[in-house]
């Protein structure tokens, strides 16, 4: 793999988890969205990425990246909560919640930010070498 492959898998990388840390931040930031019980919840966004030529460079284990194949979304029964004081309460005093968990959100933002950063140190390095690569020739 050349500099410039891992740069450009590196880069998938990066965009990858991007867009799950974003999902992840749409997620936490309508934990609390309340909607009349008649409605549906706020439906929890999940990234589903895959790899791109997985193996195509000929040898084992090397591809071109990742990207993100879709994104899934949560269960829009959400979970119904007893407030009869809240103005979205029906005559039996229920609103509906999304079914959103803030450990799993919280663990899922770490393991996306670490490898974010991971793609990130990668191209940091592979920049490196490019630049101690020109340095040579001069």
């Amino acid at each position: 793999m050349t500099i410039f492959g891992a740069l450009a898998t590196s880069s998938t990388g990066l965009t990858t988890y991007r867009t799950w840390m974003d999902a992840i931040s749409d997620n936490m930031a309508n934990l609390n969205t309340v909607n009349p019980s008649d409605q549906a919840a706020f439906q929890a966004r999940f990234v589903i990425s895959e790899a791109v030529d997985y193996g195509s460079a000929g040898l084992p284990g090397i591809g071109g990246g990742s990207r993100v194949a879709g994104i899934e979304l949560g269960d829009p029964n959400g979970r119904l909560v007893y407030e009869p004081d809240h103005p979205y309460a029906d005559d039996n005093g229920m609103v509906r919640y999304p079914d959103i968990d803030l450990s799993t959100q919280m663990t899922s933002l770490l393991m996306a930010q670490r490898g974010y950063q991971a793609n990130l140190a990668v191209v940091e390095r592979a920049t490196q070498a490019y630049q101690a690569a020109l340095q040579l020739g001069r």
